[in-house]
C-alpha cells in the first residue's frame, strides 16, 4: 500500500520541554494505526503537528506526497485531513446538520446545494440521522462525541484523526461507537486514534504504537506490543522483569 502520512524527524519543544522528539512515523492507505501512551507522551502534540495547529521545531511532515509542514490547518484539512477532538466543541445553538454542513462548506469547500446529501450521508452514517434538526446543545455526549464525527466526515477526509473519541462514555456506548469506526475505515478511511480505552483500540486496529516521551517505544501487532514487558511497565506500571 501506498504511505499517505510520513513524519520525517520531527521535534517539537515547549520552553526547556521537548514533546515530540525526532520522531518517524509512515502511515500507509487503509491502516488503522492506535497509539497510546502515558499522560504526557506526546500524543496530542502529535495530532496538533499532523492537522497544522502546532508548527515543527525540526523535520518534514507529508501527506499523499505533499510536504505539508508549514502549511495551515485549513489548507492540510482541504486536502483530506480530518480530526476530532477529545472535548466535543458543537455550535450549540446550531442543528445537528447545521454543525456538519459547516465542515461542508469550509472543509470540503462544497456549496451549501451541493453539501446536502453529503451531510446526511454522513449523518446516516454516523447514527444521528434522527437527531438532524435537533439543537446541539441537547445532545447527549455520546451523541456531541457523534457529532464530532459527522463533522470531520464532512471534510471528506483521507485521513481521519480519532483523540480519545471514547472518553467518558460506558462500556456500551463505546461499543457502538467502536462499530461506526469500524463502518467508517470500511468505506476505505485511513485512521489514526489516540485512546486509553486499550479493549476498544485493539478490537479495530491494524498496527498498535506505543509512545513514551516523545519517541516510539514500540510499535507493531497490538496484541503483541501490549504483551511487550517494556510496555506494559510504562503504559500499566508493571514492573518489567
Amino acid at each position: 500500500m501506498a504511505v499517505l502520512l510520513a513524519l520525517d524527524q520531527v521535534s517539537k519543544s515547549y520552553g526547556a520541554l521537548r514533546v515530540t522528539d525526532r520522531l518517524s512515523l509512515a502511515v500507509e492507505e487503509g491502516e488503522v494505526l492506535a497509539i497510546i501512551g502515558p499522560n504526557g507522551a506526546g500524543k496530542s502534540t502529535l495530532f496538533n503537528l499532523i492537522t497544522g495547529d502546532a508548527a515543527c521545531d525540526a523535520g518534514r511532515i507529508l501527506f499523499a506526497g505533499t510536504d505539508v509542514t508549514r502549511m495551515p490547518p485549513h489548507r492540510r484539512a482541504r486536502l483530506g485531513v480530518g480530526r476530532s477532538y477529545q472535548i466535543p466543541h458543537p455550535f450549540a445553538n446550531m442543528t445537528t446538520f447545521e454543525n456538519v454542513l459547516v465542515g461542508a462548506i469550509f472543509g470540503a469547500r462544497r456549496s451549501e446545494r451541493d453539501s446536502y446529501e453529503r451531510c446526511a450521508g454522513v449523518l446516516e452514517l454516523t447514527g444521528l440521522i434522527g437527531r438532524a434538526n435537533e439543537p446541539a446543545h441537547r445532545l447527549t455526549l455520546l451523541q456531541r462525541k457523534r457529532l464530532e464525527l459527522a463533522r470531520a466526515l464532512a471534510l471528506e477526509p483521507k485521513l481521519l484523526l480519532l483523540d480519545e473519541i471514547g472518553g467518558g462514555l460506558t462500556d456500551h456506548e463505546c461499543q457502538e461507537l467502536v462499530a461506526t469506526i469500524r463502518a467508517i475505515h470500511a468505506r476505505g478511511t485511513t485512521i489514526i486514534w489516540i485512546e486509553h480505552i486499550v479493549h476498544a483500540l485493539v478490537s479495530v486496529a491494524t498496527r498498535l504504537m506505543v509512545l513514551n516521551a516523545g519517541q516510539i517505544l514500540a510499535q507493531g501487532e497490538p496484541r503483541r506490543v501490549m504483551a511487550e514487558p517494556r510496555v506494559q511497565d510504562v503504559y500499566m506500571g508493571i514492573p518489567a522483569a
